[in-house]
């Protein structure tokens, strides 16, 4: 009686969720029009995790940085109608806001399931994974890389025919909601109706297939190469999956926080950091220590993504006698910047929709450890202290965007300190 009125209960807060602000999915509306606001009803802690993550924000609605380069290069995420200068869709839409990619629409305010980026359905209506190489030398990009599925694509699918396919297991079991959107028995509220069927697909969604479509890499029109996770990932010879980092199990739920270059927690278990410091004579033999525990290169993904060091040697009362650097140390200490330099034609530093050639790539290969050797005065050390710092965009780029970005959003995030007293 009691699990009855539980399902009861969960099934008219569904309902409710959906006749609510039009939120809803009849059974001829599109599945790719299906907003995350859906399965908020029987998915809660999911919808949560989801909503905090990047997949959320990835549009060009909602992440500053991606809307800043969007607009330079495309234009205003709220007009139809927007074309490259080759008179092509937009390519950034193929991952950034893949329902909308799939109607070939750029006004992505005209519903929740554009605006949300890669929502719910984005990533559980792609079936087969058909890799970024298209023909032709084309690369397949986003949504292009995936033949998708008018049925929600599931890890594994539901128990239907034996006799406990109807007991309850953990919170919820959704084989025991009677009736189940998920099992092709629709759910009727008036005039309104659902129907998500679900089919098992744990090749893709237990696997990078799921991930690469967008995660693997890409190049600007200029055909240089940016984001190189995947390459990155393959000359690592890892058995690690993408999901295993990205998507941990907790109670017994895969995490759809998706953590990356804008998790703190994640970000301070990417690299192991140390700091030792002994006297020799009049100075200190310091050695500063990195290793990428990351199976790709440490940053990666967008190519303005980096890390710098912060060396500083302090007095017994705490006042700097020496810094590697006085402020970020791009130009005084450039073994401590660690980053991939995208060039213009004459070999200047430039931003990645203006790059015609690569620069040098110092950042943490996969796995890589390295070692930074220094020599500091010992007069008057009471306590050396190392940092390690991560920037979301070159110091160059946060200066010029200053104005169009949120107040901190570019500020380094410090992930490692490590300590020696004299």
């Amino acid at each position: 009686m009691q699990a009855h009125a539980s399902r009861l209960l969960l099934l008219v807060a569904f309902s409710t969720l959906l006749i609510i602000g039009n939120l809803t999915a009849r059974a001829d509306t599109p599945i790719h029009h299906v907003s995350s606001e859906v399965c908020k009803g029987c998915h809660m802690d999911i919808y949560k995790q989801w909503k905090g993550s990047m997949h959320a924000q990835s549009s060009a609605l909602e992440d500053p940085i991606h809307a800043t380069f969007y607009g330079m290069v495309m234009g205003d995420p709220t007009k139809e109608g927007l074309k490259s200068k080759k008179g092509t869709y937009p390519v950034c839409l193929q991952c950034h806001a893949p329902n909308a990619a799939k109607d070939k629409k750029t006004k992505l305010d005209a519903m929740p399931a554009y605006a949300e980026g890669v929502n719910c359905v984005a990533c559980h209506t792609l079936a087969e994974y058909k890799g970024t190489a298209g023909e032709k030398g084309k690369p397949n990009l986003g949504l292009k890389a995936y033949v998708t599925s008018d049925n929600l694509q599931g890890p594994q699918g539901f128990k239907t025919k034996t006799k406990d396919a109807a007991k309850p297991s953990g919170p919820f079991n959704p084989a025991a909601l009677k009736p189940n959107p998920h099992m092709g028995k629709p759910i009727e509220f008036g005039d309104q109706t659902l129907s998500l069927p679900m089919e098992a697909n744990p090749v893709l969604m237990k696997s990078n297939k799921a991930c690469m479509g967008c995660h693997d890499k890409r190049s600007n029109m200029k055909k240089v190469p940016l984001c190189r996770t995947g390459d990155e990932y393959k000359e690592s010879a890892t058995e690690v999956t993408c999901i295993s980092c990205h998507m941990p199990i907790s109670n017994g739920v895969a995490s759809h926080e998706m953590g990356g270059g804008h998790d703190p927690g994640m970000l301070k278990r990417s690299v192991l950091f140390s700091v030792d410091s002994k006297k020799e004579g009049d100075t200190l033999a310091t050695v500063v220590k990195m290793k990428n525990k990351q199976a790709h290169s440490m940053p990666t993904g967008a190519p303005f993504r980096n890390l710098h060091l912060k060396l500083t040697a302090y007095d017994k009362d705490g006042n700097v006698v020496w810094e590697n650097a006085k402020g970020h140390p791009g130009k005084i200490d450039p073994k401590a910047y660690l980053m991939l330099e995208l060039l213009d034609d004459t070999g200047k530093r430039t931003s990645p929709p203006m790059a015609t050639q690569l620069g040098e790539d110092t950042r943490l290969k996969a796995y890589e450890e390295r070692t930074l050797n220094y020599s500091i005065p010992a007069e008057n050390v009471a306590l050396v202290r190392g940092e390690l710092f991560y920037n979301l965009l070159w110091p160059e780029l946060s200066k010029k965007f200053a104005e169009k970005l949120p107040e901190g959003l570019t500020d380094p995030v410090s992930i490692a300190v490590s300590e020696v007293n004299i």
